[in-house]
């Protein structure tokens, strides 16, 4: 059974590490990092993968194609014990490995160096090709922000993928409508997205990108022919009021009393979640009777 209060509780976390990381690095992309945490906290619920044999051969591979957002990544795979939690304090620091764009040389877990839009999508469409000719048996997921979507190479993986059939390929696109100088409808609209996965040759699937359950679920559910696109609908800067929306973070860094703030509203939101959840005491009566069915015949 799905522990939904554990997955909310990582995804807090994932977000405290990244504000950490990018206050005490004065790095940017932070908006983008909170908008796809709770994807990859869902992606590292599905794909099998063993923290302490992250090469092994039948492994399934993730990929995060917006590599600015790698932040997010990091503090996913720490959180899962591919390597110290320590580590995530040197981000962006000379001498790390832990650079602002993902290194395949440098950190376990990470299958391939990105960065540069649109190359995300075609490495793993060849390591999904790969999975089906050797028969290997792994999944291969990646994810990838909704302005990567204008990159024709995007398209052109897209392509190949349906015309070989990988049902064991699955993209999750980080559908928080803002890309590095403003929102994706006023730049190149990609409306209607969905319809042009479909016209691809994909399984479409649209989904609260801040929805554990369905993520999951999304993630879980594939065809054995067909690759699946899902369409996760998310709010850059998710979790701190005054990041949401604001393509201003894509860049700025907080200072330290915009980190403070931050911080202090992720663990109120946990509060909040937490007295929501709690029964409710009357020592009144009639309430309590109705409470125990007896009184809601009206």
């Amino acid at each position: 059974m799905m522990d939904i209060q554990r997955l909310k509780q990582l995804s807090r976390d994932v977000r405290k590490h990244v504000l950490l990381m990018v206050h005490k690095s004065g790095a940017s992309h932070v908006g983008t990092s909170l908008s796809c945490a709770d994807i990859m906290v869902a992606v590292y619920e599905v794909a099998r993968i063993d923290p302490r044999h992250p090469h092994d051969p039948g492994r399934d591979r993730v990929i995060l194609s917006k590599g600015h957002g790698v932040a997010t990544w990091y503090a996913v795979l720490a959180e899962h014990g591919f390597f110290d939690k320590k580590l995530l304090e040197t981000y962006y620091a000379d001498g790390s490995p832990l650079t602002g764009h993902p290194d395949l040389q440098n950190v376990p877990g990470i299958e391939t160096t990105t960065g540069s839009l649109g190359h995300g999508l075609p490495v793993g469409l060849g390591m999904a090709i790969a999975s089906k000719i050797d028969e290997k048996g792994f999944r291969v997921f990646v994810v990838m922000g909704d302005g990567e979507c204008d990159e024709g190479t995007v398209w052109e993986a897209a392509l190949a993928a349906a015309q070989f059939k990988l049902g064991n390929f699955t993209v999750i696109i980080d559908r928080n409508d803002q890309q590095g100088l403003g929102r994706t409808g006023d730049i190149i609209n990609l409306e209607p997205l969905d319809g042009k996965w479909v016209s691809f040759g994909w399984r479409v699937k649209t989904v609260d990108g801040h929805d554990h359950v369905a993520l999951i679920e999304a993630i879980k559910d594939h065809d054995a022919s067909i690759p699946t696109v899902i369409i996760a609908r998310t709010v850059k800067g998710k979790g701190v009021s005054y990041m949401e929306h604001q393509t201003l973070w894509h860049y700025r860094d907080p200072n330290p009393e915009q980190y403070a703030q931050a911080i202090k509203e992720i663990d109120e939101s946990a509060q909040k979640e937490t007295d929501a959840a709690a029964p409710c005491h009357n020592n009144n009566s009639k309430w309590n009777e109705m409470g125990n069915g007896k009184g809601d015949e009206t």
